[in-house]
This record gives structure tokens, C-alpha cells and sequence, in this order.
């Protein structure tokens, strides 16, 4: 196992899901049901899930589409998904 690839890993999902919509969803539900451990246990077997899913689709997608392609792929969603969030922003009020 290559732990430098694992703790690089934890690192980067760490950092980019603090704030992100999952933790204020778990924060928003264990303050409503003051139920924290099975908040905890549903919300950490949804997202290992989720990462499990992505682990594999993105092993099987990186073995048949080369790595430039998918990257090129990722920025353009986000900058599509960025650009219609920022128009909706607009037109919106």
C-alpha cells in the first residue's frame, strides 16, 4: 500500500469537504435529532460509498480514457457548472 498516495488523499478530501454541503447537512441534522453517533454512522457509510463508487468509475475511466482528457473534462464541468450558477445569480433577483 502506498501510504504517501493515502495520507496525500485524506489530505486534499479533508480540506476540500470542510464547509462543503455534506458537513452542514450532518451539522443541520444531528442539531435537529441531537442523535449524533447515527447521524455519524449514516453520513460516514453514504460517503464511503460515494468515495468507493468514485474509486472504481475513476480507476475504470482512467484505464479507457487517457488522464489529459478526463482533466479537461473535470475543469470544464466545473467552469460550466460555475458559469450557470453565476448566471441563475443574475437573472435571478
Amino acid at each position: 500500500m502506498d501510504w504517501k498516495l493515502v495520507l496525500t488523499t485524506f489530505g486534499m478530501v479533508f480540506l476540500a469537504e470542510l464547509g462543503d454541503k455534506t458537513q452542514l447537512l450532518v451539522f443541520t441534522i444531528s442539531s435537529q435529532h441531537r442523535a449524533p453517533w447515527p447521524v455519524f454512522l449514516g453520513a460516514s457509510l453514504a460517503l464511503s460509498l460515494v468515495s468507493l463508487l468514485g474509486a472504481f468509475l475513476g480507476g475504470i475511466v482512467g484505464e479507457v480514457v487517457p488522464t489529459k482528457y478526463v482533466q479537461l473534462g473535470a475543469g470544464a464541468l466545473f467552469v460550466g457548472v460555475g458559469g450557470l450558477l453565476f448566471y441563475r445569480a443574475l437573472t435571478a433577483g
